[in-house]
């Protein structure tokens, strides 16, 4: 199999990387910083400001067309543009690159802000009452909720992703809290801390055992919601 040398980048990444120079068939193969993926942005940082941004201006850009586009929007009108054209946008893949900057977190959070004041009667309202007027959860909440199910399909091995590749049980027994515990690692840069397989740690070790023992994905989604609403999460 041949490989075409002006379509191979090299990214470096790490702070003690060397940025060795690499060869394909006696080319200089391109060094970048940033290159997306799949619809991802990655740069070398492996920081999700860039990808955030992107997403942020793809669903203001939708909002801009909503309401240049439609002459009358009510609160059903909204709720499904929103769900089916903006919010695709947002999560998209966004296990990869959850924000953890509270600037970043804003970034998206305002799109959904601007998409409730679309809907004049409720324009004036503080943002939470608006969310709870339209049975909207905030983008964050939504992110953690979209963890937690991807941990489930992981751990009850219905994702066909190796278990041992992100997890392990911990090995502390207590009487407190579900028999499906996963250990921790500790974490010396943020990067890795807040990545997906270390910030779902201490969400899903929070669950009660009737929640992380569900039969199925949509019992365990139904189940989930009902424990964020007991604990106030959900108005």
């Amino acid at each position: 199999m041949f490989f075409n040398a002006d379509k191979c980048k090299v990214m470096h990444v790490g702070y003690h990387n060397r940025n060795a120079s690499f060869e394909l068939n006696g080319q200089n193969i391109q060094q970048v910083i940033s290159e997306k993926d799949l619809g991802v942005h990655l740069v070398s940082s492996l920081k999700p400001s860039k990808q955030c941004a992107e997403a942020a201006r793809k669903g203001n850009w939708i909002l801009g067309l909503i309401k240049r586009h439609f002459s009358f929007l009510d609160k059903d009108i909204v709720v499904r543009l929103f769900k089916q054209l903006v919010r695709p946008h947002l999560e998209y893949a966004v296990q990869v690159w959850s924000p953890y900057f509270s600037k970043d977190k804003q970034l998206i959070e305002n799109v959904q802000r601007r998409a409730t004041r679309l809907i004049s009667w409720l324009r004036d309202l503080p943002y939470e009452d608006r969310l709870k007027r339209l049975g909207l959860t905030s983008m964050e909440l939504r992110r953690i909720r979209g963890d937690l199910i991807q941990v489930f399909k992981i751990v009850h091995g219905l994702d066909g992703l190796s278990f041992d590749y992100f997890f392990e049980f911990s090995n502390v027994t207590t009487n407190r809290g579900h028999s499906l515990k996963l250990r921790g690692k500790r974490c010396r840069l943020d990067v890795r801390k807040h990545f997906f397989s270390q910030r779902v740690i201490n969400e899903w070790n929070s669950l009660p055992d009737n929640v992380v023992s569900s039969p199925s994905v949509n019992s365990f989604k139904n189940s989930l919601d009902s424990f964020f609403k007991n604990c106030g999460r959900i108005l």
